[in-house]
């Protein structure tokens, strides 16, 4: 009798477990299998921080994941380059200085820097320009250059970015997204994350041309505007196109008379010539004249023998935590695609993407324990669909993340629903509300949300979401995943 007074005590928490798990499964499911939800694939998965695998459907497929491939990149550079790692741009001269002159070119090597940039962030706001605006480095390079007594420059201005490869999109990108921010060219030198604020919005009249104003405006563009003003209340169809591998931009479409201006942000096709232009730029502000042509090179070798020697001054970036903030809180794609290359050039050699996803790779397997088999990448940003990864390997990534000595800037960076990032306006009024810390995901068809559950006194839950294949537009896919996670949570 006591022997089976035992059996069924020891059977009650085994029986409350299965219990609760059926209960989760069916929770769950039902979410999953409601129409039109039903016509996705989805892939889900949560664990505790100890790998209890609590909750999976179809955890080892590979899917797009989007955006959540960012959490490769920013793990794999958190992990691997240390905390205070701050990427260097240098000034060379070829010549010598003589009463003022440099008789010579004046050389500006870029090593990857994204953060000539107002994107560095205020954490409480996100107000761009938390460290500085968008000109002050490149005023304080300039100061620089007027400090070692140089006043005119006798030869050309040129922006070095060879110490990256000299591919600046990623073979599986659109074209047509190559014209965008999303999709700014990767080099040695950044500056406004190669990309140009296009504010545009309805002429003075109808039939006017809309108004067009390009920020930072530093002469390279030849723009072209076919515009018109229409109508209040007519449809707006304005877009912007470039002659590929060019300057020459012009837009097309219409505007109704009514629309309230709007930017966008342009890649620019030549990041190492915008950047020396800048600095053109920024000279001439501080007194300082060049004679010769703005140029550009990714040659490795044309600027060796200067580099070789000691550069006039070298000035160090921004922190490994203010790259990483902007990849995983707004999702900045450029930044991500820059620090991918400085993993490939600083941990395998080479500043290319085949090196950086080798390194990232090496990651997952080596350091994560990731199987191989889940997950296949093509960039940092996740902007190519080539990119598959299975939901299980972002919970054996978040799971080593959670526990790694240098956790601390890749968990800051991660959104936090109900704060500002791009978390903000999800779980608000739910049980979870500021609880959930994960990284978003979206392209077309593909949604995606990875992170943590935090459960208040305990370790948190590890989850990744992620959905193929849909036709569902915007917000209602989005209130479905959150609706997930809140089962999720419980």
């Amino acid at each position: 009798m006591r022997r089976s007074l035992l059996l069924l005590v020891l059977a009650l928490p085994l029986a409350s477990t299965a219990a609760f798990a059926q209960s989760l499964r069916q929770r769950v499911e039902r979410l999953l299998d409601t129409p039109p939800f039903d016509r996705a694939v989805w892939g889900v998965i949560l664990t505790d921080t100890t790998g209890r695998v609590l909750y999976a459907r179809n955890a080892d497929r590979l899917f797009m994941p989007a955006s959540n491939t960012k959490l490769v990149v920013a793990a794999t550079a958190s992990a691997l380059l240390p905390a205070d790692f701050r990427v260097e741009t240098s000034i060379y001269a070829t010549g010598p200085i003589d009463g003022g002159t440099l008789q010579g070119d004046l050389v500006v090597y870029g090593r990857g820097d994204p953060t000539f940039s107002a994107r560095c962030y205020g954490g409480d706001t996100l107000a761009l320009g938390a460290c500085e605006a968008t000109w002050d480095r490149l005023d304080a390079l300039a100061d620089s250059v007027r400090a070692h007594g140089i006043r005119h420059v006798a030869g050309s201005l040129v922006g070095d970015g060879s110490y990256f490869d000299d591919e600046f999109f990623n073979p599986d990108w659109d074209l047509y997204d190559v014209n965008w921010w999303y999709a700014a060219p990767v080099s040695g030198l950044g500056f406004n994350d190669n990309s140009l604020d296009i504010t545009w919005g309805p002429g003075p009249s109808l039939g006017a041309p809309a108004t067009v104003s390009i920020a930072p405006d530093v002469g390279l563009v030849r723009f072209e505007n076919r515009t018109s003003t229409t109508d209040a209340g007519t449809a707006t169809t304005v877009d912007f196109f470039r002659a590929p591998g060019t300057w020459n931009v012009w837009a097309e479409g219409t505007v109704a008379a009514n629309r309230a201006p709007r930017t966008e942000y342009f890649a620019i096709p030549d990041p190492d010539r915008f950047f020396s232009a800048a600095f053109r730029a920024a000279l001439a502000r501080k007194g300082v004249s060049v004679a010769g042509p703005t140029l550009s090179t990714t040659d490795s070798l044309r600027y060796r023998e200067a580099r070789d020697g000691p550069a006039l001054f070298s000035y160090l970036g921004r922190t490994r935590a203010d790259i990483l903030f902007p990849i995983l809180n707004t999702s900045q794609n450029w930044f991500a695609e820059m620090l991918l290359k400085l993993l490939g050039r600083h941990v395998a050699g080479s500043g290319s993407w085949t090196a950086g996803l080798q390194v990232e790779r090496r990651f997952l397997v080596d350091s994560v324990k990731a199987d191989s088999a889940g997950f296949s990448l093509s960039d940092g940003s996740g902007l190519s669909t080539a990119n598959l990864v299975a939901p299980r390997t972002f919970a054996a990534l978040l799971r080593y993340m959670w526990s790694h000595p240098r956790r601390a800037g890749f968990l800051r960076g991660l959104p936090r629903s109900g704060q500002p990032g791009s978390l903000r306006s999800r779980f608000v009024g739910s049980p979870i509300e500021g609880r959930v810390v994960a990284k978003t995901g979206s392209i077309a068809h593909v949604n995606s949300l990875s992170g943590y559950i935090e459960r208040p006194g305990r370790g948190p839950l590890v989850f990744s979401v992620i959905v193929n294949n849909h036709t569902v537009r915007g917000q209602p896919m989005l209130r479905q995943i959150d609706s997930v996670v809140v089962q999720l949570a419980r």
